[in-house]
């Protein structure tokens, strides 16, 4: 086995892979089955064999995820239309005595971003968040950077979000869904309460308000204190009466069916290791991925979507599936990346090289996520496009916890969030964070330091487990 040759080949095909998303007009799918070619050309794979290796590759990935990315995207669409996120955020926020809305709004955006893409989700929670601002003269900047990093944390990282979801194929077998979705959120909940806790400080930074005429405007230094007063009173917004909202219980259920129904097949199959019966076949063909998402969107259609006529909720539908095309074709494209690499032998040399330093595992997933979302803009295409070219070399890796090395490529992919990455526009142009250090000082660094202490976090838990 050359080695030189094989780590040109992984250096060449990424450098062609960041050069074809960066500066043509080629699709990141279509730029990762060209770069999958030029990894297994330069690494000596049989020209006759590459063909088949893509195709394999990309079939395998997506067998397992390809109808839960599909249906969960579906499934977050008919939530969006339906105004469920609004009644979450509201029913938080009374839970909270009408206080600490940047808590409430952290929570919302926490749960509200696992079937619902960041973006739509910041864009469909938006007035009531402004609404906040201009009723009780608290602080736009943090309400809307509380819910925006909060959405962060589980569109990277929590399944069904389809990001995550593409992570979890590339490493096959070795990652129970259930599990990871069960370890995932464990880990978001305390990113979550550092991020409403920075949001206050960033907030009174930069203090911003709604005015009477639905203006975002800045508040003086001098006027900051009186409005920080005014701000605690307890106020619940309500919402607006000229709109249709689902029931509360509704509004949640499409989110907790399908993760209760995969923890309950995992737990069950941990729990009990005898032979088969019936109950525990019910519960494990319940739990299993495709299903839970597939009652979660019956559950979606009858129940948020009963008052639409048919066309209607088939309209949505299709506009659902329409948001998803792009992570799956990518999905399986970095499936197909991932098995030339496998195949090629330059996983077996880099994980050899890795597991004779002294270099952490975890940070390999996590700085090349980071990196990756540097350059390329996209979260969704840095953690898939990290997985696809490290998890054949994590697997080989004696002792490493692959669950641990693809949360770590999740969060990485949250390190930056600049000019490149179409969020950071979304986020700033909605609420007029036009100046530099709003952008940068603000939100950037909010996301900055909870990924990095995210990561933190999972070392620590990676050392003592």
């Amino acid at each position: 086995m050359d080695v030189t040759r094989l780590l040109i080949a992984l250096f060449v095909g990424m450098a062609v892979l960041i050069f074809l998303i960066m500066k043509t007009r080629l699709h990141p799918s279509l730029s990762l089955v060209i770069s999958a070619c030029v990894v297994g050309i330069v690494g000596g794979v049989e020209l006759a064999s590459i063909p088949g290796l893509i195709t394999s590759g990309f079939g395998n990935t997506l067998a397992g995820i390809g109808l839960v990315i599909a249906f969960g995207c579906m499934m977050g669409q008919i939530m969006e239309e339906s105004n469920s996120a609004k009644v979450m955020a509201h029913t938080f926020i009374k839970a909270l005595h009408g206080k600490n809305e940047e808590i409430a709004l952290a929570i919302t955006g926490f749960l509200v971003s696992i079937p619902i893409f960041a973006d739509s989700a910041l864009i469909l929670l938006a007035p009531l968040v402004k609404s906040i601002s201009q009723t009780k003269k608290k602080s736009l900047t943090g309400l809307a950077l509380a819910m925006a990093c909060a959405l962060n944390i589980t569109h990277a990282s929590v399944p069904p979000t389809p990001g995550p979801l593409a992570v979890i194929a590339q490493f096959g077998d070795t990652i129970d869904l259930g599990t990871y979705i069960l370890f995932a959120i464990a880990m978001g909940i305390p990113l979550m309460v550092l991020i409403g806790i920075m949001s206050r400080i960033v907030g009174r930074k930069w203090y911003k308000v709604v005015d009477e005429n639905g203006e975002i405007v800045d508040v003086a230094p001098e006027n900051i204190e009186e409005y920080a007063r005014i701000s605690s009173q307890a106020t619940v917004p309500e919402l607006d009466p000229n709109e249709s909202y689902p029931s509360v219980v509704m509004s949640f259920a499409p989110i907790f069916i399908p993760v209760i129904l995969i923890l309950a097949s995992t737990f069950t199959s941990m729990m009990y290791k005898g032979d088969p019966t019936p109950v525990t076949e019910i519960i494990g063909f319940l739990g299993s991925p495709v299903i839970a998402i597939s009652i979660s969107l019956l559950v979606s259609i009858y129940g948020l979507a009963g008052s639409k006529s048919r066309q209607e909720v088939l309209d949505c539908l299709e506009r659902g599936v329409k948001s998803c095309g792009t992570v799956i074709l990518i999905t399986g494209a970095g499936g197909a990346f991932g098995n030339i690499i496998k195949s090629s032998g330059i996983g077996d040399v880099i994980a050899n090289g890795l597991a004779s330093t002294n270099m952490p595992i975890l940070l390999l997933p996590f700085l090349m996520a980071a990196i990756l979302k540097l350059v390329l803009g996209s979260g969704t295409v840095a953690m898939t496009t990290t997985a696809t070219i490290c998890a054949p070399i994590l697997m080989q890796i004696p002792g490493a916890n692959m669950m641990y090395c693809a949360y770590a490529a999740c969060i990485g992919s949250q390190v930056f969030s600049l000019h490149n990455d179409s969020f950071f526009w979304v986020l700033t142009r909605t609420f007029k964070f036009d100046k530099l250090d709003v952008q940068i000082l603000g939100y950037e660094g909010m996301q900055f330091i909870w990924s990095w202490v995210g990561f933190g976090l999972l070392c620590i838990v990676n050392a003592v487990f």
